[in-house]
């Protein structure tokens, strides 16, 4: 008896094809734009996408240094004069920015991790934004006679978390980044000597 189900081959083919929907770029977003399977469901801001984070990790990665040679101890000295001093945290910044960019990440995930609040605070933030964004794409959300871009609604949900990072010492946990970013790298690019490339360029520089 005939029905509408699909059978033998058919049915291998509608599967396939069903499963392939789930991360083509053809999946339909529910508020009509295209989207890309299932990260379009996430329904991640505009100019947003895990495609640009990998991309801009994986450029990172490509131009980091070899960290043993980044942490080779016979490479450190005193610089000799201010002169020196300077040379080297311009040029060891230049060259070691890969390396430091990840130290500076590394440094905020600890602290997030360290500071359980702080978690909850940031899942404040998220789900705040989450939440004002899917409504701006339902209908557009306006606000003192402005419709909300994705700079506002950021803003807004910023206002929404700020009491919760008032509570986990968000402002204490920034400043604790941001010196300990500022004495790890300062530290090492001032007391790290010049590759001998780099070397070569201060040499042929004119004066």
């Amino acid at each position: 008896m005939p029905s509408g189900a699909p059978t033998g081959e058919n049915c291998l083919v509608d599967m396939d094809s069903k499963a392939g929907d789930l991360f083509s770029a053809e999946a339909a977003h529910p508020t009509g734009m295209g989207g890309a399977g299932i990260l379009a469901r996430l329904w991640l801001p505009k100019g947003l996408s895990p495609s640009m984070a990998k991309e801009w990790i994986d450029r990172r990665r490509a131009s980091i240094r070899p960290w043993a040679s980044f942490v080779d101890q016979r490479k450190f000295s005193k610089p000799r004069n201010f002169g020196e001093f300077c040379q080297r945290v311009v040029k060891n910044v230049d060259t070691f920015n890969s390396n430091y960019t990840f130290i500076f990440l590394g440094l905020i995930l600890y602290c997030i991790v360290s500071s359980p609040m702080l978690l909850i605070a940031l899942a404040v933030f998220a789900g705040a934004f989450y939440i004002i964004h899917l409504k701006s794409l339902e209908s557009k959300l306006v606000l003192l006679g402005k419709e909300l871009n994705l700079p506002h609604q950021a803003g807004l949900a910023g206002a929404i978390s700020l009491p919760v990072f008032w509570l986990a010492g968000a402002g204490a946990a920034v400043f604790w980044v941001l010196g300990a970013t500022l004495f790890v790298i300062g530290s090492h690019a001032a007391f790290r000597e010049l590759e001998p490339s780099d070397l070569e360029e201060l040499f042929m520089e004119p004066v």
